[in-house]
């Protein structure tokens, strides 16, 4: 789904007699789908660890999930967007059912309308969208059995947090 806005900018308007229809168009893109990768999540023996020998040897932000790399929208340079980097206990039920190793969050617009085309497919959606603070989540498996993780962000709530990023 597309939508459109239009707006005449100020320093676009014309004196009575000689105006004419002024518009800018601004398209929106509202098309349920991903739009970029927003995490990757695999198994370690020890986490900790792991987050260490990241942060020692590749120079790696680490927390108390992993690592949060910063990068700009390629559409709205100005805005910061976030991908999640974290190893996790391996064994954890968080990448249930799958029995894989690792798990991938996509970053996604219009995560309604992406599951109901996903359950028109046939997908299994393992779960049901949850919204946090910082965006709303669900989970589906793909043809191969992986688990994935669909993210629709509100970016701007990870902005404000602060905290130290891998950039």
């Amino acid at each position: 789904m597309v939508f459109a806005s239009c707006s005449t900018p100020s320093s676009q308007v014309e004196p009575e007699e000689n105006k004419e229809t002024s518009t800018s168009v601004s398209i929106i893109d509202t098309t349920p789908r991903v739009t970029g990768i927003g995490g990757i999540f695999f198994f370690s023996e020890s986490p900790n660890k792991t987050k260490e020998w990241y942060a020692e040897n590749l120079g790696l932000e680490t927390n108390e999930w992993g690592s949060s790399f910063e990068f700009r929208n390629a559409n709205r340079p100005d805005e910061t967007n976030y991908l999640q980097w974290s190893p996790f206990k391996k064994g954890s039920a968080y990448f249930a059912p799958s029995t894989k190793e690792f798990m991938i969050n996509y970053r996604v617009q219009n995560i309604e309308g992406l599951v109901r085309n996903l359950r028109a497919n046939g997908v299994t959606i393992t779960d049901s969208i949850e919204t946090y603070d910082y965006g709303k989540f669900v989970h589906i498996m793909d043809a191969e059995g992986n688990k994935i993780e669909l993210w629709e962000p509100i970016d701007s709530v990870f902005t404000a947090m602060g905290g130290k990023t891998t950039k």
